[in-house]
This record gives C-alpha cells, sequence and structure tokens, in this order.
C-alpha cells in the first residue's frame, strides 16, 4: 500500500511545544512495522515551529512571519533529530524533505518532488515532510498548508497514494454530541459540524482544514481516515474497526 500518514502538532507535542516523546515512540513504532510489511510511507508531520516557540521560550506561536521562520529554524533541528533517533533504533532509515506551494505550482518543480520522494520509498526510506516554514513567504499573501492538511493531500495526489490518514487529537470526527462518526460517505452537511479555524496555539490548522483537505483527497479518488495520533491506530484503521472516521474515495 502507498500510503500517506500526516500528524498535527498537538498530536506530537506537549502543550510548551516541546516534543511528547511518549506520543512520538507510539506513532514511529506504528510507522516502522507498516514500512517493514512493505507498505511505503510518506510521513508529513508538523511540529518544527511549535518546537522552537518552547526552545525559545515563547507563550504562543507568533504572528510575525520574520518570527515564525526563526522558530521553524530553531524547532526543525529537535524535531527531525528525534526522529532519527526513534527510526533508528527500528532500523528504519528517514530522508527529510522540506517543500513549499511553488514546489507543485510548477509542474517541472513537482514531478522532481515526485521522482525524489519515489527514489526514497523505493530504496527503502521513509520521507519525513513538512512545509519549509523558514523560507516561505505564503502566509504574507494569506496562503497556507493548514498545518500541513494540504500539504498532505497534494503529497497523496503527486503520489497517487492508495490512502491518507490525518491524525490529531481525537478519535475521528465527532458529531454535535461528540460521538464518533465510523463512516462518511457524504460531505453534505459535513462541514456545520466543526467551527472554522477551530484550533490550537502552537498550529495553524483545525477540523474544518482537515476537511477540507479530505474533501479534495476524496474527490481525488484517495481513501481517507481522520484517527487520533495518540493512539495505536494501525492497522485496525484499515480494517475497519472501531478507529477513526473513514471517507471512501469519491465520496462526495
Amino acid at each position: 500500500m502507498k500510503l500517506v500518514v500526516k500528524v498535527g502538532t498537538h498530536a506530537i507535542a506537549a502543550r510548551s511545544g516541546r516534543p511528547d516523546y511518549t506520543a512520538l515512540r507510539r506513532l514511529v513504532a506504528q510507522l516502522c512495522r507498516l514500512r517493514k510489511a512493505g507498505d511505503e510511507v510518506f510521513f508529513v508531520s508538523s511540529g518544527a515551529v511549535a518546537a522552537g516557540v518552547e526552545a525559545l521560550g515563547l507563550k504562543a506561536r507568533p504572528t510575525d512571519v520574520n518570527d515564525v521562520q526563526m522558530c521553524a529554524a530553531v524547532g526543525q533541528a529537535r524535531f527531525i533529530g528525534e526522529y532519527e533517533r526513534l527510526f533508528g533504533e527500528a532500523g528504519v532509515k528517514i530522508g527529510q524533505v522540506l517543500l513549499t506551494h511553488y514546489d507543485f505550482e510548477d509542474r517541472r518543480r513537482s514531478q522532481n518532488v515526485k521522482k525524489s520522494l519515489d527514489h526514497l520509498v523505493k530504496a527503502g526510506i521513509v520521507p519525513i515532510i513538512n512545509e519549509n516554514d523558514v523560507v516561505a513567504d505564503e502566509e504574507l499573501k494569506g496562503q497556507t498548508f493548514g498545518d500541513n492538511d494540504w500539504l498532505s493531500f497534494l503529497i497523496a495526489k503527486l503520489m497517487k497514494a492508495d490512502a491518507l490518514v490525518l491524525l490529531t487529537t481525537v478519535d475521528g470526527l465527532l458529531d454535535a454530541t461528540g460521538r464518533r462518526i465510523p463512516e462518511v460517505d457524504s460531505f453534505r452537511n459535513v462541514m456545520r459540524l466543526v467551527r472554522a479555524g477551530e484550533k490550537g496555539k502552537l498550529s495553524k490548522g483545525g477540523m474544518d482544514s482537515k476537511l477540507k483537505a479530505v474533501k479534495a483527497a476524496v474527490a481525488a479518488g484517495i481513501d481517507t481516515y481522520i484517527a487520533n495520533g495518540r493512539k495505536t491506530v494501525f492497522p485496525t484503521l484499515f480494517e475497519g474497526r472501531a478507529t477513526g472516521t473513514f471517507f471512501p474515495g469519491s465520496a462526495l
């Protein structure tokens, strides 16, 4: 299976922004099992800016673009270092890939991204993908990957993935009573279940951001899931058990 897994900031970081090592170890162990079982895993991870916020002693994610870039530069090294250690303990090699909107807007550049990612996974390497916040200026233009939700969709579409998994801090899409919705086969009335921009202080996404990425992914024929990144969800997620919310490809 060709699989894109995206984890949000709050699923792998404590409130301070410092990496949550228990959550990280649990997630990495699952990804390593998938990789060793023969799945091609593309891992999109948020958390660099949050780690920089903590390392620099800031109280919240800054609003100034230059400060965000500074936090990303400091935090990216912290997160990738931890990933290298955890994946390495399981005998799995990783490679860091930092991207911006421009890498998808130009066909030549996007095809180069595709070739590079394909070469990595074919060599048994798990790409750790993130927005390149250090040099990205999209926020100046009102553009954003939405805490990497949209980036994960773009990767899934580019690589023709079989499935996209968005890991967050809840058990899936919840209804008005807080109950998990096991499967969504239509987007009619779905968006009203969440409040636009609902997110934490360390991130820039939210459930509305995830659902926009989900809608685009299923329209592209990609089976998509929302699940709790703080729990062990693989492989039960794909076996139809009581884990996460499933959005079948082409469910509109």
